[in-house]
């Protein structure tokens, strides 16, 4: 039978050995999560994306603004009223947040009297509110 097996083995027709081992596999012991809803199939969106915030501040001092560069750095938009500083420390604070925002490649634009906003790069502005206040203020 040698022979005859070599010849069936070189024609492809002989019978294979197949060896069986046997492989035990561990079970969990937790049971599945079950879901009480089985047939919805609805998908809350408005966990799927992250909410942008905006930040209002209305600082009294020049102090006051590295924590606004502060939000604007963990990419939230900041309303900022410069109503309650001296028009001095309102120039330097405007100064200030606008080269903070150019490092970021953010936005500022002015929307009122003395009321600003600055956006981080992730945050684009349209549009513009036309100025109708004296120019000789900021």
């Amino acid at each position: 039978m040698g022979v005859m097996n070599r010849v069936f083995g070189y024609l492809g027709l002989s019978e294979e050995k197949i060896e069986e081992e046997e492989v035990f596999v561990e079970e969990p012991e937790e049971e599945p999560i079950r879901h009480k809803n089985k047939g919805n199939n609805v998908v809350s969106l408005q966990h799927a994306r992250p909410t942008t915030k905006v930040v209002l501040s209305e600082p009294r001092s020049y102090n006051e603004v590295q924590e606004i560069a502060d939000h604007l750095r963990s990419r939230k938009s900041v309303i900022i009223n410069l109503h309650r500083v001296r028009p001095d420390q309102a120039r330097r604070i405007i100064d200030f947040l606008s080269g903070t925002v150019y490092a970021l490649s953010g936005d500022i634009q002015k929307l009122g009297n003395n009321i600003f906003i600055c956006t981080p790069e992730n945050v684009d502005i349209q549009g513009t509110i036309s100025d109708w206040v004296d120019h000789d203020e900021l």
